[in-house]
């Protein structure tokens, strides 16, 4: 029997049936050739796995919800570039599980915001966004300052992330509660914050 298109259109069943194997077979030709490119799945020069302080303010941002309002994806147009920086690629983002990425901006892109400010402006603005930006409808997060880390957290999660191809030493792993002792989740996150987008310079 012939198939027509009115004989598909009359079957539900068969057409849900080669919607999904074209969406399938759609979906791996778009995605399996990214697994075999060095560009999607080698870091680019000087990237390095997050320190056991930064990997612990990168939970505390994903806890807090903080890339529902701010993105990490520079797009490659010139009004994304002339205001954040030079566009984010795949290369940046070998490290995180799971990446960032977004066009959500509530908030500016934070990206390129890796040494832009100092430590200081980033613990006032995190306690009291308006006392730096008066529009800003960011909340503020006082808690963080108030709560300390726990040093032996940090070890457990890079050794689970080393057996996930992270290049972590046996040495970054011993000392990674020593880096936490003493320290608040708002330091984590500020070492987090000025810890973005530092690998890949802005073009020049």
């Amino acid at each position: 029997m012939k198939m027509s298109h009115s004989i598909i259109e009359k079957n539900v069943g068969l057409m849900v049936v080669l919607i999904v194997l074209l969406l399938s077979v759609a979906g791996l030709v778009e995605i399996v050739p990214l697994f075999f490119q060095k560009s999607t799945t080698e870091p680019i020069t000087g990237l390095k796995p997050y320190g056991a302080l930064q990997l612990t303010g990168r939970d505390i941002y994903i806890r807090e919800g903080c890339y529902n309002c701010h993105s990490q994806m520079i797009r490659p147009f010139r009004a994304e570039t002339e205001r954040y920086g030079h566009y984010s690629v795949a290369g940046e983002f070998v490290y995180d599980r799971p990446f960032q990425w977004g066009s959500k901006r509530t908030g500016p892109d934070l990206q390129r915001v890796g040494g832009r400010y100092s430590d200081r402006w980033h613990q006032v603005h995190l306690n009291d966004p308006r006392a730096l930006v008066p529009e800003s409808n960011m909340p503020a997060y006082p808690w963080l300052a108030r709560t300390a880390l726990v040093p032996e957290s940090a070890a457990p999660k890079m050794t689970a992330l080393r057996r996930l191809g992270h290049p972590y030493s046996d040495e970054e792993i011993a000392k990674a509660a020593d880096e936490l002792r003493g320290k608040t989740e708002l330091d984590a996150l500020i070492a987090y914050l000025q810890g973005l987008g530092t690998a890949l310079r802005p073009a020049r």
